[in-house]
This record gives structure tokens, C-alpha cells and sequence, in this order.
């Protein structure tokens, strides 16, 4: 039995998580500077703290519906070990919790959908309800390998 620590972040209604180690830290959503000529899935970058910052809509790269403008949307900053040495972070909808699952509790795909779907697996959460939550554990290291913008 191993533990491991997610970041659980919502957008579009559906639940998905992250490893925490690939956090830097969750910023309050501010106002991004676009970029002429960057790819669709670049919302564009921010001064944060003084350091500009690369902006991904994950929405964009996961083609999902964006569907939140609220003031609880988030941006969630990644470890500069991940980006590259370079700033960048990624929008959602909001961040729900850090949580720690058991290795356990997740359940792996097959090959051919954690490819296209940059799955490392689904997280099965005990809920007060009677259905449990699911949880979309993404491979945000192939996406941004994949990407070629890390």
C-alpha cells in the first residue's frame, strides 16, 4: 500500500487531480496578458511576484467545454523542475483539496486510453454519500512533454 498526495481541482463539473509534487504553489485567478501568435491552448502570461509566468488553458489542450468564469477559478503553479526551469502554471475552474490516496484506490486504464487521454488512472474517493466520487488522475508530465513547452 502507497500513499500519494493529489491535488483535486475542478473543471467543467468533473473532478481531476495532479501530483502534488508537481505543485508549486495555487494563485487566486488574475488577469493574463495574451501572447500574439501562441498556440490556442497558451492563455498567455502574468507577472507573478515579479517573474512572468506561462499561462496553459488546460481546457484547451484536454478539449474540454470551458464552461467557469467565477472568482473561484485558480491558476495552479508548477515546480520549475517540471515546467523546465521556465515559470508556468495552468487554469481551473477551482481547486476542491489536497488529498492522500492509496495506491490502491486507483483504478488503471489501458494502454490505448491513458495515451490519448493523458490518464495515469482513475481515483476511486470514498464519499459521505452513497457514490463515490471519481477522479481523473491526469499525466500532466506527458502533456507538457507532449506539448513540447516545458
Amino acid at each position: 500500500m502507497s500513499l500519494i498526495d493529489v491535488v483535486v481541482f475542478e473543471m467543467n463539473g468533473t473532478y481531476y487531480a495532479l501530483d502534488i509534487n508537481l505543485t508549486r504553489e495555487i494563485v487566486e485567478f488574475m488577469e493574463i496578458t495574451p501572447v500574439p501568435r501562441m498556440p490556442e491552448y497558451i492563455a498567455g502570461i502574468l507577472n507573478l511576484r515579479g517573474e512572468i509566468t506561462k499561462i496553459i488553458n488546460l481546457n484547451k489542450v484536454l478539449e474540454i467545454p470551458e464552461s467557469h468564469t467565477g472568482e473561484s477559478r485558480k491558476i495552479i503553479i508548477l515546480t520549475s523542475e517540471e515546467s523546465g526551469g521556465s515559470r508556468m502554471g495552468i487554469i481551473v475552474d477551482n481547486v476542491r483539496s489536497v488529498i492522500q490516496i492509496d495506491g490502491d484506490a486507483v483504478e488503471h486504464m489501458d494502454d490505448a486510453i491513458t495515451k490519448e487521454a493523458y490518464l495515469k488512472g482513475i481515483i476511486k474517493q470514498k464519499s459521505d454519500s452513497e457514490d463515490d466520487r471519481l477522479i481523473i488522475w491526469i499525466d500532466l508530465e506527458k502533456i507538457l512533454s507532449d506539448l513540447k513547452i516545458s
